[in-house]
């Protein structure tokens, strides 16, 4: 049985790992067994950093590729959306020069642009120069396509499940 408590943490059944929920242009960072999950990944990119010898896992689920295309929370965007989860997990003990990145999402369900560079190509390019930008490996992905994606990326181990409308669950 689960246990919702009107928060973004949903409590599951005693003995699971708590999970917590990361919506469009939030993230999420824990040093405990805790599941970070995401879902409605379209053109939005789904961000996750895992710091093995600290044990330290973030999620972001951004949105548009920069800040100055747009108004709102940092998380929203590809650029500033990295910064404050690799920031956030700095504080919770994690070591940049240990980091590892994992992205999903970046499609192009409804490409308007007539250039084949829809906001999805836009998102995964932004997200792969910012990690670059701070030294940040990218170890696997799951990026464009048309179709959309939820993930789960399991901070005991830094595994993110991808969950695809076209597909079964890939383990990264």
């Amino acid at each position: 049985m689960k246990v919702y408590d009107g928060s973004q943490t949903e409590q599951e059944s005693v003995g699971q790992p708590e999970r917590k929920k990361v919506g469009i242009a939030e993230y999420a960072v824990t040093t405990d067994e805790a599941v970070l999950t995401t879902s409605g990944l379209g053109s939005c990119i789904g961000v996750a950093l895992y710091d093995p010898d600290s044990n330290t896992a973030g999620l972001v689920h951004v949105m548009l590729p920069r800040h100055d295309e747009g108004e709102g929370a940092r998380a929203k965007f590809a650029d500033t959306g990295v910064e404050i989860l690799l920031e956030e997990m700095e504080r919770a003990g994690a070591s940049r020069r240990h980091i590892e990145a994992k992205i999903a999402g970046g499609s192009d369900m409804l490409d308007f642009s007539g250039s084949g560079s829809g906001i999805g190509v836009r998102n995964v390019e932004k997200v792969r120069e910012t990690l670059d930008s701070y030294d940040i490996p990218i170890v696997a992905e799951d990026v464009g396509g048309d179709h959309g994606r939820s993930l789960r990326l399991e901070s005991q181990t830094g595994d993110l499940v991808v969950k695809s409308a076209d597909q079964s669950d890939t383990r990264l």
